[in-house]
């Protein structure tokens, strides 16, 4: 299967794509990278998402080492390099401890302070049942308050989408990024 990049920065740009691009340099991303390179092809759709992802990582409720934690388990789930390789040394400058993002990576259950375990519980189990038993629900409300679940939930859901969307187009990950180790799929 070839690995080439399915959908590169278009070589001109519509105008909407350029008043895409024009919104999110303007944001506290400042630059043009990695997902919204595909999702360029959608400028309406990458307009909407990346609002409402300026909004989760820059402006919501969940602590950083916490919603960093998140992203890391979408990636480590999705097996997406560049989006572990973007986020795992801002989970490490947040505050999440290398043992933490050293498990993660693995996939293996994360140890530590009981706001980092409610989290991870709240994340896996969604990803694992599709659900969220009562005890973890609690254990995550009794962290980040109602608003922090459901704005975590967003953050678990929006970074999926950046991943998939990744996945699908063939994103490439610059050299310089941390990579994932390679797991056996059980899918």
């Amino acid at each position: 299967m070839s690995t080439a990049d399915r959908l590169p920065l278009p070589e001109s740009l519509t105008g909407a794509q350029r008043a895409a691009v024009d919104a999110i340099t303007a944001g506290p991303r400042g630059s043009l990278f990695g997902p919204f390179l595909p999702l360029l092809r959608s400028p309406e759709l990458m307009t909407r998402l990346q609002e409402v992802g300026a909004y989760l990582r820059f402006g919501s409720e969940v602590p950083a080492h916490l919603r960093e934690m998140v992203i890391l388990i979408v990636a480590r789930e999705w097996d997406q390099d560049f989006e572990w390789g973007h986020h795992a040394p801002l989970a490490r400058s947040a505050g999440l401890g290398n043992d933490v993002v050293a498990a993660l990576s693995r996939g293996a259950e994360v140890t530590g302070p009981p706001d980092v375990r409610a989290v991870w519980q709240l994340t896996r189990e969604l990803f694992d049942t599709r659900a969220v038993g009562d005890a973890t629900f609690e254990a995550a409300r009794a962290v980040l308050g109602d608003t922090g679940v459901v704005e975590a939930i967003g953050v678990a859901g929006y970074y999926s989408t950046l991943a998939m969307t990744m996945n699908a187009a063939r994103t490439p990950v610059p050299d310089d990024y941390e990579r994932l180790p390679a797991m056996r799929s059980t899918r």
